[in-house]
């Protein structure tokens, strides 16, 4: 037979507590994180230290499970009633489970069930820190399925359904967002989900039933890849635009004019920050690497001395977690050559005048490329620069315009495009293309990341075989005949 109880606990007197007497006890009164008055008696442990102790709120059911073995649980009840109410429903499950019309499984799935959406998602993201996931995606799939149960009042696990998912994701359609986005908050709780199934804290995952949006009949932003004369353009405006922006006069009468006067050493700060950006740009559109890709490079994973040079990129943190080798073509490994030179040779000059060790090589775990958390917006700034964008005001606010006449835009993702493209162009095999821009389907490096605006369609069909109308050849029958 099982029982109820309020569990005993003891903790350190909290840092600012008032110590009281009250009734020959000693009594400490103290605030929470929320700001609530608490009390509770404080005594002295055997080890000699002060400290409080008290009982839980809540009551605990405990009881003996299908396997025999004494468990204890939370009720969650202030009550003894109501909490002997849930320990009977427990011993009611546990005879279930002995008698087998329920499994183990079963019986853990609904005690899961009953937890909070939090709570699962706590343990969620433990599990993907063992697997090695990233911070970045779990934050990003966290937000998104919190954003739905929140949105939708979904607070515990059995009360995330196929229906309310699907309210939720009705309710973004008609407020405008788009369908990828819609795509992107139903994977993310698909894929808690099915963690959740696996995990043994559901039976089965009710959101495989919601549909997946059309996102080719709603496409919002279809990146386009930069011409050669475009990215030409771009890579000069990213070399020239820190020193053109610090020279360029804010006020005054000369507002808009580069005048201002810059220090030697400012000017050559500005013009390493250029240098570094265009070959950012170029690594990007040389190698099809994404900008967090590019941006976990460390000096150790640059290979110039081997047959073929290349970088290293670490399962970690690529996109489909393999790994990879990234070649790199000649000019752009003599470029990654000469910048890691220039900056040893700048990391020594630095030492040497502050009378310091000098270094004989580059630290290795140092990043390849300072790649800014702000580089989206750097890029519309450096594309306004080249003359490929154009900033307009809406609403009292300044908005960079760069989509062309099809309603095609241009981003640091669309260097990736242009990567695909160039390729393409080039009349390297599909199945090379697609080696190289690390796809599993051939279809996404052809359809979606090859910008068939760029391709020489006009000279594929001139290739074709020349087919006369001038004389029209005889059947062989009628020639006989005669």
């Amino acid at each position: 037979m099982g029982t109820v109880f309020r569990k005993a606990w003891t903790a350190p007197v909290p840092p600012g507590a008032e110590i009281v007497e009250q009734r020959g006890k000693r009594i400490a009164r103290y605030r929470i994180r929320s700001g609530k008055l608490r009390t509770a008696e404080v005594f002295t442990a055997a080890d000699g230290r002060v400290r409080i102790r008290g009982e839980t709120k809540a009551y605990i059911a405990k009881f003996r499970d299908a396997a025999g073995l004494w468990i204890e649980r939370p009720t969650g009840c202030t009550d003894e009633t109501a909490a002997r109410a849930v320990l009977a429903q427990l011993e009611r499950r546990t005879e279930l489970v002995r008698a087998g019309v329920l499994t183990p499984e079963e019986d853990a799935a609904s005690k899961h069930g009953a937890e909070s959406i939090d709570t699962n998602l706590d343990a969620w993201r433990d599990h993907l820190r063992l697997k090695g996931s990233t911070e970045h995606w779990y934050t990003q799939a966290r937000r998104r399925v919190a954003r739905v149960t929140t949105d939708r009042g979904v607070k515990r696990l059995r009360d995330f359904t196929a229906a309310a998912v699907e309210r939720w994701l009705a309710d973004q359609a008609d407020t405008g967002m788009s369908a990828g986005t819609r795509n992107g908050y139903r994977q993310a709780c698909v894929t808690f989900v099915n963690w959740c199934v696996r995990a043994g804290r559901l039976t089965h995952n009710p959101l495989l039933a919601v549909a997946v949006a059309d996102q080719r009949a709603d496409i919002r932003r279809q990146r386009r890849a930069l011409t050669e004369e475009e990215l030409a353009r771009l890579l000069d405006a990213a070399q020239r635009r820190p020193l053109a922006d610090a020279m360029t006069v804010r006020r005054g009468e000369d507002k808009g004019k580069r005048l201002a006067n810059l220090s030697p050493k400012t000017r050559e700060q500005l013009m390493l920050l250029g240098r570094e950006r265009a070959l950012v740009y170029k690594t990007l559109v040389l190698t099809g690497l994404r900008k967090g890709e590019l941006a976990s490079i460390t000096v150790g994973q640059v290979d110039l001395a081997g047959r073929v040079p290349h970088l290293l990129l670490h399962a970690r943190d690529e996109k489909n977690r393999r790994g990879s080798e990234i070649p790199l073509r000649t000019d752009l490994a003599a470029d990654i050559r000469s910048w890691l030179a220039d900056r040893l040779a700048r990391a020594q000059r630095v030492a040497r005048d502050m009378d310091q060790p000098i270094p004989a090589t580059l630290p290795t775990n140092e990043p390849l490329f300072d790649v800014p958390d702000g580089l989206i917006r750097i890029f519309d700034r450096d594309l306004v620069f080249a003359g490929l964008a154009r900033i307009e005001k809406r609403g009292g606010k300044e908005v960079v315009v760069k989509t062309d006449d099809r309603g095609r835009t241009i981003d640091v993702h669309a260097l990736r495009h242009t990567f695909g493209t160039h390729l393409s162009k080039a009349g390297v095999p599909l199945r090379t293309a697609q080696a190289a821009m690390r796809h599993s389907d051939p279809s996404l490096t052809a359809n979606v990341y090859t910008d068939p605006k760029l391709l020489d369609v006009a000279g594929a069909v001139a290739s074709l075989p020349d087919l006369p109308l001038g004389q029209v050849a005889r059947p062989a029958t009628a020639m006989a005949a005669r």
